[in-house]
């Protein structure tokens, strides 16, 4: 589709067929301690939407602004949708269902934009892209890597759980781990591709990863039936897969498809709540993000800014649980519905038990309510160190197993 970029905090636009990432007059009024200024939304051409809307049944490759060449390849989408019924029992809802982006093919939400920055470097003729990640993202554009044969330069904070880290290594990609913190290596791997060249992937600050997470919300409005959820829980870091999520929507709106937008809710760790702090107050100031759910531990989100707008203009709110409620949530849903999830996506559900009590006073308890889980539980099996052990062995003997469940 055409398209062009917009400027978040301008409005000013972007018609080019080259690869840019900001408005170089806002982004060069940052100021240490805030969040980004500068980044661009991609703005469809109204026509070819609304042409889009005539039709029966739409793919998420309909909305992209790039041709995903191979898509067998490195196929994303349909992720399953599983309505834990236990679960919704024990809340008082009776619609509650969660969508299962862990069973992507590096196992998380991360493909989708990794698939469509993949695409954007075929495109234009490159094979390298360079990105900063705690694992997640770094995982996917890793996987997406090997599977089109892309260089993929990753730069991770040491810190990183070691699961998503050898993910990057086993799928060939060059890891550098920084001795820092998550956005000293998103400015390390900005510098790499300014020296370099190549594809930056880098959340947000690639307009292409919002597109690439946008699929999220066109795939979940043709599984539902052609219809969205009335409430959305999204877990939030940086504030690009929230983003994404309004951003699918919002074009299904302006393609004519729904004519609204679900309540989203931003769902934060207490540790780690930067944007759910800038949506109260209006200040966007960096913080000390210390979570134990990593891939949403960040101290300056990078499509903060744009996420805050979202939540204000379409009626969101931010949810922040405890540390404590994220870990019960994660064993919750394990115990409850065989969901494995990693304390990020635990994030979501946590803070839909808190809302619980609200919905069903606002919204009733048929609300229709969908919750992303967008990391698998094999991602970071350390979070389970002094929590769960396993039993000790039994002698090999009938009268042992007797005397064990007598």
């Amino acid at each position: 589709m055409k398209f062009k970029y917009v400027c978040i905090d301008c409005g000013k636009e972007f018609v080019t067929d080259e690869v840019i990432y900001q408005c170089p007059e806002c982004a060069a009024k940052s100021k240490e301690g805030e969040f980004p200024r500068g980044y661009l939304k991609v703005i469809y051409d109204k026509e070819e939407l609304r042409e889009l809307g005539k039709k029966d049944h739409v793919s998420i490759y309909d909305f992209f602004p790039y041709d995903v060449p191979n898509k067998e390849v490195y196929p994303i989408g349909t992720t399953p949708i599983v309505k834990p019924m236990r679960l919704n029992a024990k809340l008082g809802l009776s619609n509650v269902y969660c969508k299962m982006d862990a069973y992507l093919p590096s196992g998380s939400f991360k493909d989708r934009a990794s698939q469509l920055i993949a695409a954007q470097a075929i495109a234009h003729d490159t094979k390298k892209i360079a990105l900063a990640s705690t694992g997640n993202a770094g995982a996917a554009m890793s996987c997406a890597g090997a599977a089109y044969g892309l260089d993929i330069i990753l730069f991770v904070p040491k810190t990183a759980p070691i699961n998503k880290l050898m993910q990057s290594v086993l799928y060939g990609a060059t890891v550098v781990p920084v001795d820092g913190t998550y956005d000293d290596a998103f400015l390390l791997s900005i510098a790499y591709t300014e020296h370099f060249g190549g594809i930056n992937r880098n959340t947000a600050y690639n307009p292409m990863t919002i597109e690439g997470k946008k699929s999220i919300s066109i795939e979940l409005f043709e599984q539902l039936g052609r219809r969205i959820p009335d409430v959305v829980y999204v877990p939030v870091g940086d504030g690009c897969i929230i983003s994404g999520v309004y951003k699918g929507f919002y074009d299904l709106m302006k393609a004519g498809l729904t004519d609204r937008i679900p309540h989203i809710v931003c769902s934060q760790s207490e540790k780690s709540n930067a944007i759910s702090l800038a949506f109260a107050t209006g200040q966007f100031k960096s913080i000390e993000a210390s979570t134990r759910a990593d891939s949403i531990s960040v101290d300056i989100p990078a499509s903060g800014r744009m996420a805050v707008q979202y939540l204000k203009q379409y009626d969101g709110w931010c949810t922040q649980v405890t540390e404590q409620e994220i870990l019960d949530a994660q064993m919750k849903l394990v115990h409850d519905s065989g969901i494995f999830v990693e304390p990020a996506s635990a994030t979501a559900w946590a803070a839909l038990e808190k809302d619980a009590p609200m919905l069903k006073q606002r919204f009733g308890s048929n609300v229709d309510v969908c919750v992303l889980l967008t990391g698998i539980g094999f991602k970071d099996m350390a979070v389970f160190d002094g929590r769960v052990s396993m039993p000790s062995p039994i002698e090999n003997s009938v009268d042992a197993v007797i005397r064990r469940f007598s």
